[in-house]
């Protein structure tokens, strides 16, 4: 399963890297400090889409919201292949609600993210069939 990481926080995406890989989450971790790389690169790979996106909200250039945004026309190539998980430090009700609007968003995780979150991630997926 391939999996995308974006977050603008170094050390962030490493412990979440080695998190997942510790957790055999994927065996494809692709990490983008910036979301308009991933969106670029996603926006490139028409036949191996990720599975899963892990997005962070606030990002530089261009945020969360921003990179959910510009994914509108791709919804139809993305759907039932590849679910996005919102992580975030903030703990504003306004960006749950927010998060819910969006077709592709599965679900947000308070960062940092642990064992037991990953592995109902796992198990969300597989109920879905999309690992």
């Amino acid at each position: 399963m391939k999996t995308f990481l974006i977050d603008d926080d170094n050390l962030g995406n490493y412990l979440t890297e080695q998190l997942l890989r510790i957790e055999g989450f994927s065996n494809t971790i692709q990490t983008f400090e910036s979301a308009q790389e991933a969106l670029e690169t996603l926006q490139q790979c028409a036949t191996e889409t990720p599975a899963v996106i892990f997005l962070d909200l606030n990002m530089p250039i261009m945020n969360g919201w921003q990179f959910l945004d510009a994914l509108v026309p791709y919804e139809s190539r993305l759907r039932g292949r590849c679910r996005i998980f919102v992580l975030t430090s903030s703990l504003a009700l306004a960006d749950m609600e927010k998060a819910k609007t969006y077709d592709l968003v599965a679900g947000l995780i308070h960062k940092p993210i642990d064992s037991e979150e990953i592995q109902a991630i796992r198990s969300q997926l597989e109920d879905e069939d999309i690992v």
